[in-house]
């Protein structure tokens, strides 16, 4: 029998107004120590997104916040001074409580055999 490995994911979230508190998932992150992986995913779904937050949302800005998300789990220089930091550290600093349009939700663990697998299912649960 395969392994299970622990692992923390927390939901992205797209928080329109921060004073109303009201959020759409629209990805996962997902970091699993044993397996050096570090992995999110997302998607902007611009209909949903304008019935939820109307037009002065900027679409192309926040999925371009999205992308650093991306880009700080892959590291390396794109990913900028964050991207270079120890994969636990990107995990941590990604998933930091914030007040701005893009949030994370509570880090959440569980047991997994292939952290690929259980991001993709996170996010089919959580997001779609």
């Amino acid at each position: 029998m395969p392994e299970k490995h622990l692992f923390e994911y927390a939901v992205l979230r797209v928080v329109p107004r921060v004073e109303r508190e009201e959020f759409l998932n629209v990805g996962v992150i997902l970091y699993c120590s044993s397996q050096g992986f570090l992995q999110a995913r997302f998607e902007v779904p611009e209909d949903r997104l304008r019935a939820f937050a109307g037009d002065a949302l900027n679409l192309p800005e926040l999925t371009e916040r999205l992308r650093s998300f991306e880009r700080i789990c892959k590291g390396r220089k794109e990913g900028g001074p964050i991207g270079l930091l120890p994969l636990a550290s990107r995990f941590r600093w990604l998933t930091a409580t914030r007040s701005t349009i893009v949030q994370t939700s509570p880090v959440h663990p569980g047991l997994c055999h292939d952290p690929a697998d259980t991001l993709n299912r996170l996010y089919s649960q959580l997001v779609l």
